[in-house]
């Protein structure tokens, strides 16, 4: 293994593990400050912090999934997901650059760290987070979803970025 190569291992699992801790971290926060207490609003109420346990998925899809489908749907599923993302991102570490590597860690510390609560809390994730003006608002969410989404947009700008590039490459 070249020791690019196990730069970038190793810088991808220096971000999961940053993500996961800041996830865990302000899940904790949560937890302690906003549980059986009224939301908090700020900035003219465009930011919004309550919280909430999430049994389902994107939104709450899927609370409702008996177990043990529940746990196969939202958690064994996903955990097979990010293993085969792992075991991508570590077998093609050589072609992956830079923001790829830290997009890719994003989905993963995001997908990872709502496994977690899922496995730690009966099904349960913590979400406290809640965006918006007036009536639009976003769902509520926590750094765990904001890693994936994050990470999600970052792949869609660089594989449109590659493709311009390759386009270009084939005009040369």
């Amino acid at each position: 293994m070249t020791l690019k190569r196990q730069h970038k291992i190793l810088m991808f699992l220096l971000l999961s593990v940053v993500f996961i801790a800041l996830d865990r971290y302000t899940k904790g926060l949560a937890k302690e400050h906003l549980m059986f207490n009224p939301p908090h609003s700020y900035f003219n109420d465009t930011v919004r912090l309550l919280y909430i346990e999430n049994t389902g998925a994107f939104f709450g899809m899927g609370a409702g999934i008996p177990q043990p489908f529940n746990f196969i749907l939202l958690s064994l599923l996903p955990l097979i997901m990010l293993t085969v993302l792992f075991i991508y991102v570590a077998a093609r570490t050589k072609e992956i650059k830079k923001g790829e590597l830290i997009a890719f860690a994003l989905i993963f510390s995001g997908g990872l760290g709502n496994i977690i609560d899922r496995i730690m809390f009966e099904s349960r994730v913590t979400d406290f987070l809640n965006v918006g003006i007036g009536s639009l608002r976003t769902g509520i969410f926590n750094v765990a979803d904001m890693c994936v989404t994050t990470g999600v947009i970052m792949m869609l700008f660089l594989s449109r970025d590659r493709k311009k590039a390759e386009d270009i490459e084939k005009e040369i």
